[in-house]
């Protein structure tokens, strides 16, 4: 016997729970079979052409990639790999060497993880999918199973098979056998209880695909085979197998010939019936032995009429179970392993399931087999090649949160899964969603716990086995024909998929009825899961469903009304409408059934106002969408109204934009679109209404155009009205619809024309005496000039191949350019936006227009004008502007150059500049530009820097810089000193001559040394030699001496004697003793500040009394802490006398005063300077003994 799986992994992969995750509800599956009965196929195949994801469904067999799922889930716990296993295991002699095919199930797993743990919830299913199961009691039979208990001492129910007959077997050795018509009438009673007494309880049956033999496995290891016709006995096998073990299954194959059956030894034996000269005989062969590995569940693969001829048919295929690895052999022609498979770990008590089902995929019809133990079921697509070899595929699996003790096929693409703890589970396969659970505790399923443990036998099975009949129930359930038969201790039940018209039923009677509709819905647009009683034909099952649907509206909107609260708030009655109504109008539109929404519907619920007013507003979203066209007059006309009501003048615009206006009154509406501002609509409504294109401008020009001429400030109205009059515009001249869609293609070239038309007018159709000449154009250029032109520019690219067009174009031009040139109204930034739109027309390779270049030099002239020097800034970005979209060419460049320069526009010096690669002279333009002049470190360090320019180019600008030195490091300290750092280190020297100011070589000698500074630079690299140092210790002696010993600690490059005298120099004590420290002369620093220290207590001592804040004596504090911190950190290297030498001057010094007479120093400082002495004597002590301290005291 195999090792059984490790109990300790077991556990830890049943606690691998899978995260909730939310299932593929859009998955496009056709619904199944119509009947009750057993599929099918060729109806199947039909469905399948168009409406199956071959793709997913049949999942290659090599190099699958992993999924996101198993990626996302992987443990460490990894479970054995999908492999092939050791044939040996099989009790037969010779196996064909082709029994393992290398496409088989283990070269198809290359990626996916099958046997890990990986839990998930699926979602409450009863409102996507309804009721989808239908189970009855079967009362005849329950109750003659009852009584046959009772009376003549039958037993308990032990095992169940079904065909065209429904045999119960029982614990007392006796078989009923009752017909499937509504009486449910005992047909047969076979055997008797004498056998039973002798052979032990019916553990097992099966009956014959033409339903003429019945085989009955017993407790203690007897089989006995009955006609069904005639009650007869025809067999009694005693031999088949090993005495002492109990028949735990016995299954015919589609030979009538030829069955299996698997003992409780594990073992699996085939039977041969023969009849030779009118005697029965049974030949047993063991196909598996049970000391090899238990198996405990085995499934021959049975084909219905229609497939006998199909190609695997004659293979006999048998699957087998083991309580470690599945097996797919073939019984004939001659016996073959084709598959093994093995489980990996997973819980020892979980039942192995075996389940065969024939399917279509990719357009072929073959057998799958389900299989499980524990929460996940596999399934395997076997295929049979053109060479004769049989190939398992392995398709996708279907992971649980519950472990399984059934499996059953109800049809190709749904199954019944029964867990451990008696719920049924209805799973769509290919979607793996739920579509129902139900709870079936109340059958009291049989198990067959007794049989596993062989207890009639002496219980003489192995603990792995008993284990696994502690769950066992394969007798007790049954299918057949598309129903299932439960067994249970006093009754039989049966189940079934609902048909669709009775799901929906069902849901109507539990006043679901928005659910009913979803339900509905889901069968017409052939996305339901489980579908019974619907024609494949697409057009048919949309007119069946879509009728019922109907129904159920009428209902719907009947009900929505007389449920509505007679009293109470407007905003419940809303509420409750606002619930219900857009159900009815979602489900019409859904169906196309606008006749009915806006005839019988609108009608319906216009009886109420508030239910009326929700109608409407349902209509928004879909006319917005232009989901919904073609609204009777009457409800569009109450679709206004009512916005118009709500005082939701915004929802108008958008409704009108998307309608057909032409059935409504147009006048009245403009006059609505006016009076509300609604210009959008208002456009519209004259496009699309009336194919009138210019009334619209003109509105909108005589509302914009005399304030703008007066000069005056826009309102926020006008301002939005000249912008959509910009726009529309701008859609007419491009053949689009304002707001939305295109303008009809036969109209395309007559509006352009019209608009062009219309702009160009020398004067308005209501001219004053004083109004100037073309208004149009005027007003929008005062509005928008910028917006404006680039409407013209976008609509100049469409005029390449038409000639009137052209001329269209130069004519706007020639206007444009008398309108702003010969009018002072203009801005400099208005009159620039017009000749750089001239400019970048000009530019264009194809370009037609002619543009008197004296105009350009008369806007350089008037830009460059040095009179004005407002808006300096804008007329230089102006010109700028102009140059860069091409107008260069127009103007001669000296002259250019010189007015620039003359105006100050220094950016307009930088182009021309740059054009021609005087990058030098770009210097100048930053440095005398105040807006830029930091923009020139950036500038000098780009051209010396990146690569492009020549080495002439770079020396130049070097030297430029050079040059400007001086000035640079005026303007920028620390960018001068990186500059100087990075392009100029080998040149410092000479950059230190050019700086004869000294605040500025301080400055710049600072930003390049002093690292705190904040600038980058590489000390190493730039190899500053001691001397520059120097230099910059001395300024700093000199303009900032209180800052020179911390400057001095960070500085690297100086030397120490040279720097001694600079601070000797300017008298700077501390400093000196901080550098004689430095050199390690601790006694000479001690002098000086022992000096230092002496002076400031001759200072006060020569002074008043004062308050404790008194200066002079804070210097002496200072002075002496410093002195004292001097102290300490050189005495750690100091002998007993070198201390003394410092800590007893230091002692004398700040005693000498306290000698003096009382009158001498004030009261305050003598106080003070007790204090300070004793901070002396404390510091002291760590460093001199204490008698030598009270020694030189008393002297």
């Amino acid at each position: 016997m195999e090792n059984e799986p490790d109990h300790e992994n077991v556990e830890q992969s049943l606690c691998a729970k899978m995260s909730e995750e939310e299932l593929n509800k859009s998955f496009n599956l056709e619904a199944s079979l119509s009947k009750f009965s057993y599929i099918d196929l060729d109806k199947e195949l039909e469905f399948k052409n168009d409406l199956i994801d071959d793709k997913e469904f049949d999942i290659p067999q090599v190099d699958t990639p992993p999924t996101l799922e198993s990626i996302l889930n992987e443990t460490d716990d990894e479970d054995e790999s999908f492999v092939l296993e050791d044939p040996t295991l099989l009790n037969i002699d010779t196996i064909d060497s082709h029994s393992y095919d290398t496409s088989s199930v283990a070269s198809s797993d290359s990626g996916d993880r099958t046997n890990l743990k990986r839990k998930k919830k699926l979602p409450d299913s009863f409102s996507l999918h309804g009721s989808v199961m239908r189970h009855s009691l079967l009362k005849g039979i329950s109750a003659q199973i009852v009584s046959a208990a009772d009376k003549v001492d039958a037993g308990l129910p032990t095992a169940i098979a079904v065909s065209s007959l429904i045999a119960v077997g029982t614990s007392h050795g006796l078989a009923l056998i009752f017909g499937k018509d509504q009486n449910q009438a005992l047909r047969l009673c076979l055997g008797s209880t004498s056998v039973g007494g002798q052979y032990g309880a019916i553990s097992a049956l099966s009956i014959n695909n033409d339903c003429s033999r019945l085989l009955c496995g017993f407790a203690k290891g007897q089989i006995t085979m009955w006609d069904l016709a005639s009650g007869k006995l025809l067999r009694s096998i005693t031999d088949a197998h090993p005495p002492g073990t109990a028949i735990l299954h016995i299954k015919f194959t589609d030979d009538p010939t030829l069955a299996i059956c698997n003992d409780s030894g594990g073992s699996v034996f085939e039977l041969t019936f023969k009849r030779v000269m009118g005697v029965r005989t049974c030949e047993s062969r063991c196909l598996f032995s049970g000391s090899k590995g238990e198996v405990c569940c085995i499934e021959p693969l049975h084909s219905k009429p229609e497939l006998k001829d199909h190609p695997i048919t004659q293979f006999s295929l048998l699957a087998m179970a083991s309580l470690t690895k599945i097996l797919v052999i073939g019984l004939k022609p001659s016996l073959k392993v084709w598959m093994t498979f093995p489980y990996g770990r997973m819980d020892p008590s979980s039942v192995p399931l075996l389940a065969w089902h024939f399917v279509a995929v990719q357009n072929y019809v073959n057998p799958m087999l389900a299989f499980c133990r524990g929460d996940v079921v596999h399934f395997l697509l076997v295929k049979r090649d053109e060479s004769g070899a049989i190939h398992v595929t392995k398709q996708k699996h279907l992971h649980l949160y519950y472990d399984l003790i059934n499996f059953t096929w109800i049809n190709s693409r749904t199954v019944v899964l029964l867990d451990s703890v008696e719920k049924l589970h209805v799973i769509d396969r290919q979607t793996q969603e739920e579509l129902e659970t139900v709870e079936i505790s109340e059958v009291q399923l049989v198990y067959n716990s007794s049989h596993f443990k062989s207890l009639a036998t002496g219980g003489n099975v192995s603990q792995a086995l008993a284990l696994v009949g502690e769950k066992a129930c394969y007798q007790s359930i049954s299918s057949y024909g598309g129903q299932i038969f439960y067994l249970g201790t006093k009754s039989v039940y049966v189940m079934m998929l609902r048909s669709w018209r009775e799901r929906v039923d069902h849901l109507l009677k539990q006043d679901c009825l928005t659910e009913a509709l979803a339900l509905a819905w889901s069968f017409h647009e052939g996305k339901a899961k489980a579908v019974v009683g619907l024609s494949g034909d697409a057009s048919k099952r949309k007119a069946i469903v879509a009728d019922r649907m109907v129904e159920i509206l009428f209902h719907y909107a009947d009900r929505a009304l007389k449920k509505c609260p007679d009293q109470g708030k407007i905003q419940v009655m809303e509420q409750h409408f606002q619930d219900m109504v857009p159900v009815i109008v979602d489900y019409c539109l859904l169906l196309q059934r606008k006749d009915l929404l806006f005839s019988q519907m609108y009608d319906k619920l216009s009886e109420n106002s508030v239910a009326k007013g929700v109608f409407l507003e349902c209509l928004e979203p879909y006319i917005l969408s232009d989901k919904l066209v073609g609204i009777t007059p009457q409800v569009m006309k109450d679709l206004i109204v009512h916005f118009q009501d709500k005082k939701l003048m915004e929802n108008v615009e958008a409704l009108i934009v998307h309608m057909d206006i032409t059935s409504l009154d147009i006048q009245q509406v403009v006059l609505m679109c006016w009076e509300n501002r609604l210009y959008d609509a208002m456009i519209y409504v004259y496009n699309r209404g009336m194919n009138e294109f210019i009334s619209p401008m003109e509105k909108l020009f005589r509302v914009i155009a005399p304030p703008l001429n007066a000069g005056k400030t826009l309102t926020d109205e006008q301002v939005v009205m000249g912008n959509k009059l910009l726009v529309y515009i701008s859609c007419c001249l491009a053949g689009r619809a304002y707001p939305l869609g295109d303008i009809p293609e036969d109209l395309v070239p007559l509006v352009k024309n019209q608009v062009f038309e219309f702009l160009i007018r020398l004067h308005s159709a209501e001219a004053s005496p004083e109004e100037e000449i073309y208004p149009y154009i005027r007003t929008l250029l005062h509005f928008d000039t910028r917006e404006f032109l680039n409407v013209l520019a976008l609509t100049f690219e469409d005029f390449k191949n038409d000639k009137q067009a052209v001329e269209y174009q130069q004519r706007i031009v020639d206007i444009l350019l008398k309108v702003m040139v010969e009018n002072s109204d203009f801005t400099p930034s208005q009159v620039g936006c017009l000749f750089t739109f001239l400019a970048r027309q000009l530019a264009k390779p194809d370009n037609t227009l002619f543009v008197n270049r004296t105009l350009f030099d008369q806007v350089l002239e008037f830009l460059c004008s040095p009179d004005d020097d407002s808006r300096h800034s804008e007329r230089q970005q102006v010109l700028l502007e102009l140059l860069q979209a091409g107008g260069i060419v127009q103007f001669e460049e000296s002259r250019l150059i010189r007015m620039a320069e003359k105006a100050e526009f220094y950016q307009i010096c930088e182009f021309m500049y740059e054009r021609e690669h005087q990058y030098d002279k770009i210097i100048d333009c930053y440095l005398r530009d105040p807006l830029r002049e930091e923009e020139v470190f950036n500038y000098i360090h780009n051209i010396l820097s990146i690569p492009g320019h020549s080495a002439e180019e770079k020396q130049s600008v070097w030297q430029k810089a050079m040059d400007h030195i001086e000035e640079l490091v005026s303007l920028k300290p620390c960018k001068a000193a990186e500059l100087v750092a990075t392009h100029f280190s080998g040149h410092i020297e000479m950059v230190i001559k050019k700086l004869q100011n000294q605040v500025l070589l301080f400055k710049f000698l600072r930003s390049l040394l002093d690292p705190r500074e904040g600038i980058h630079i590489n000390q190493e690299l730039l190899q500053i030699s001691p001397c520059i140092t120097e230099q910059f210790i001395e300024l700093l002696c000199q303009f900032n001496p209180t800052q020179v010993i911390e400057t001095l600690q960070v500085l690297e490059c100086y030397r120490l004697e040279e720097t001694i005298q600079i601070t000797q120099k300017y008298q700077l004590h501390e400093v000196t003793a901080y550098l004689l420290e430095k050199k390690g002369d601790s006694h000479g620093a001690f002098l000086i500040m022992l000096e230092r220290l002496q002076s400031k207590l001759q200072e006060i001592t020569h002074q008043g009394e004062n308050t404790k804040e008194d200066p002079s004596l804070k210097d002496v504090e200072d002075t002496m802490v410093e002195t004292i911190a001097l102290c300490q950190r050189n005495s750690h290297n100091l002998n007993q006398q070198q201390r003394e030498a410092l800590w007893f001057p230091l002692l004398e010094a700040m005693m000498a005063p306290q000698k003096l007479s009382s009158s001498a120093i004030p009261h305050l400082h003598s106080e003070a300077l007790k204090s300070l002495t004793m901070q002396v004597l404390n510091s002291m002590a760590a460093f001199i003994a204490l008698p030598s301290i009270l020694q030189r005291i008393l002297q």
